[in-house]
């Protein structure tokens, strides 16, 4: 028996909501499009007609694996970024909208030359370059995997003439100095891990997510080797969690870095720690 579009994503969203997804009839409706190949502006327009069977049995199984709590965009292959798409595997993070906090931050002054430390999908280093028509950057990250994402990311954007992306712990194979550093870093701690949504904790990298230890060793890391990289009067931008601000102030402090701002995200919340070089010396 033929079921419309409509009874297949009602269907849908039900089995999602058993298995406890959050927001199951919006994840219903993408799924829903992808497997149709339809645009999900227009999805609306074509519940009323028959599914196809090929369509029918490819979002069946697409709707069994975000049942099985892995995100979204990992099923699709993409996520929405500050307007662009991006591709997204298991070996990167998915791209949050808190990020673009960051990307704003950034944009509030002019630069020419962008390292992006730990660059993952490549979503802050190439959505800066895109904003800057006239910036060129480099984006390291220590997982091969991760680094070849953000290469197709970087073609895909026809940024490729203006990224170099590679393999590297922190800034141990950089060249250059930039006037503008970035970096989304492993922040979660051990503890808090743990008690993780399914969708991170058993489907993003942990590599990308924790440092395995309090949360904050990565920012000693950056605040530690980043000095010889950045000009005189450049901007070090990280993303931080919720309740990091003072603790990733005090070591930029005793690294010789000033906090310059601290910028919450959306709902108020301490997301992002701007800052340049002590103008003491210190």
């Amino acid at each position: 028996m033929t079921h419309s579009a409509h009874e297949a994503l009602a269907a849908a969203t039900r089995r999602l909501m058993e298995a406890g997804v959050p927001d199951a009839a919006r994840d219903a409706r993408r799924l829903l499009s992808h497997a149709a190949g339809v645009d999900p502006g227009r999805l609306t327009l074509m519940l009323g007609e028959p599914l196809a069977d090929v369509a029918k049995e490819q979002f069946n199984a697409l709707v069994e694996r975000r049942a099985a709590r892995q995100p979204v965009s990992q099923i699709v292959g993409s996520r929405a970024f500050y307007g662009r798409e991006f591709a997204v595997t298991g070996d990167v993070l998915d791209p949050r909208p808190e990020t673009e906090i960051l990307i704003e931050a950034a944009l509030t002054e002019p630069f020419g030359h962008v390292l992006d430390l730990g660059v993952g999908s490549g979503c802050i280093l190439l959505t800066l370059l895109a904003e800057m028509p006239d910036a060129r950057g480099v984006g390291v990250d220590i997982s091969p995997a991760a680094v070849e994402v953000a290469r197709r990311n970087a073609h895909a954007l026809e940024l490729p003439g203006r990224a170099h992306i590679l393999v590297s712990d922190w800034t141990a194979s950089v060249e250059g100095v930039f006037d503008l550093i970035v970096s989304n870093p492993p922040y979660i701690s051990r503890e808090v891990h743990g008690e993780l949504a399914p969708e991170v904790r058993d489907h993003e990298p942990a590599l990308a997510l924790t440092d395995g230890a309090d949360g904050l060793m990565c920012y000693r890391a950056i605040f530690s080797s980043a000095g010889p990289f950045l000009t005189e009067d450049g901007r070090l931008i990280v993303e931080i969690g919720p309740d990091q601000a003072e603790d990733v102030q005090a070591i930029a402090s005793v690294r010789g870095f000033e906090t310059v701002a601290v910028v919450p995200d959306l709902d108020g919340r301490d997301r992002v720690v701007v800052t340049q070089f002590a103008r003491d010396g210190g």
